[in-house]
């Protein structure tokens, strides 16, 4: 049996969790030892009750993060994204160096990562055989978050000289571009070719929906009790605040819309928020709202009517799995990509908010609205929404990620 290593980009939010623990999981049933690494708080509950090991910090300090959230949530591509986040080279050192030590110390024969750069410069470092399982927008190969544009930059901010200067002090390779470390020796894309489109040329394995659900989960009796003779809306939102104060990434605008739009409507709303707190500022909810923390995604996407998130790319493939259409609000622009290839499947609508005076992202009420009673009331975006779920049924998720994971530590991938 093989040992196996899951990292992923460090953020206290349940998306590439919700990818990886499902594979982790799967690799466990087969008799392989597997950990993950993802002491992030949210994170650390959805593996816990997967019963999947996480293993702590090591006892080398984590530097704190050196980030340009603005460019984040306006980056036309995964490499501006890691110009925003690895710029600083001292932090860059830091982490790698925390990275190190969790893969020396862990010896796996193979790592598995999800969008961590520097997790997956730490595989190369140490030189143990990398798999990785991405997104198609996230994939050196595509054409980035704001594919649907013509006036791509010619030069956009790239973090790659700070990255080769800390590879060169390992005694690593140098690379062109960050993006380029994230190809990995194998490369799984979640989705399809409908869902996440990459040249043909690109080198990679699609496996399809990855959506985490224990096998005997089922939701709670009170969203039973909701009855079926109104529609019932998810209201998903990812965090609400990634910082004590407003920054470009918070997905807080979700709730409000909701609220704003749906709050004593002939509707029922039940908000998770992905194991984070309702931000108190909105005090008592509406008598049609019903919040839980968490709830397990593919039984809640199959029973309502419409969802309404984010655009995580995670959110996009639950609620295509299960053919059920969405109400977009995307937070960056790579939330942004993933909701414009949701509507232009037809499954869907986006409602694009924008930067407020005061750093908060605002959106049209009456816009958010009338796309929610649209989506709901024409059936051709739930006609949408079942063809792609029954396309994806052709790919094995979970299972075949397993399978090829597995044939590729044993040398017969």
């Amino acid at each position: 049996m093989a040992k196996f290593l899951f990292t992923m980009l460090l953020a206290n939010d349940l998306g590439l969790p919700t990818r990886m623990v499902p594979i982790a999981r799967a690799l466990v049933d087969r008799g392989h030892d597997v950990a993950v690494f993802n002491p992030a708080p949210a994170p650390s509950k959805l593996i816990a009750e997967a019963g999947l090991q996480n293993l702590p910090m090591p006892s080398r300090p984590m530097p704190a993060p050196v980030m340009d959230l603005a460019q984040v949530g306006s980056a036309w591509d995964v490499e501006e994204f890691f110009a925003a986040l690895y710029l600083d080279e001292e932090a860059t050192r830091g982490e790698t160096a925390v990275y190190v030590d969790v893969i020396r110390d862990y010896d796996p024969d193979v790592v598995v990562d999800s969008f961590g750069l520097l997790t997956c410069l730490a595989a190369r470092v140490v030189a143990v055989p990398l798999v990785t399982v991405l997104q198609g927008n996230i994939h050196p190969a595509s054409d980035g978050f704001l594919w649907w544009k013509k006036d791509r930059p010619a030069r956009l901010p790239s973090a790659a000289a700070v990255i080769n200067k800390v590879a060169a002090e390992y005694g690593s390779a140098p690379v062109e571009r960050c993006a380029d470390l994230l190809a990995g020796d194998l490369s799984l894309i979640v989705g399809t070719p409908e869902t996440d489109p990459l040249p043909a040329t690109a080198v990679v394995a699609y496996i399809g929906p990855i959506v985490w659900q224990r096998g005997n989960a089922t939701l709670p009796d009170w969203v039973a009790a909701l009855g079926r003779d109104k529609s019932l809306i998810w209201v998903y939102s990812g965090n609400p605040r990634y910082a004590g104060v407003p920054t470009p990434c918070d997905s807080i605008v979700v709730i409000r819309a909701a609220i704003t739009a749906l709050g004593d409507a002939p509707v029922q709303v039940v908000l998770t928020t992905g194991y984070q707190d309702v931000p108190e500022e909105f005090g008592i909810l509406p008598s049609n709202f019903h919040h839980a923390p968490y709830l397990p995604g593919r039984a809640m996407a199959e029973r309502c009517d419409l969802m309404v998130h984010h655009g995580g790319h995670s959110s996009v493939i639950t609620g295509l799995s299960a053919g059920t259409p969405a109400v977009i609000i995307p937070t960056i622009t790579e939330r942004e990509s993933n909701a414009r290839r949701l509507a232009a499947l037809g499954a869907g609508e986006i409602v694009l908010p924008v930067d407020g005076a005061d750093g908060e992202k605002h959106i049209d009420v009456a816009e958010f609205s009338a796309k929610v009673h649209r989506v709901l009331n024409d059936p051709g975006y739930f006609s949408s929404a079942r063809r792609v779920a029954e396309s994806m049924r052709k790919f094995g998720g979970a299972q075949e990620a397993a399978e090829l994971i597995e044939r590729f530590a044993s040398g017969k991938a």
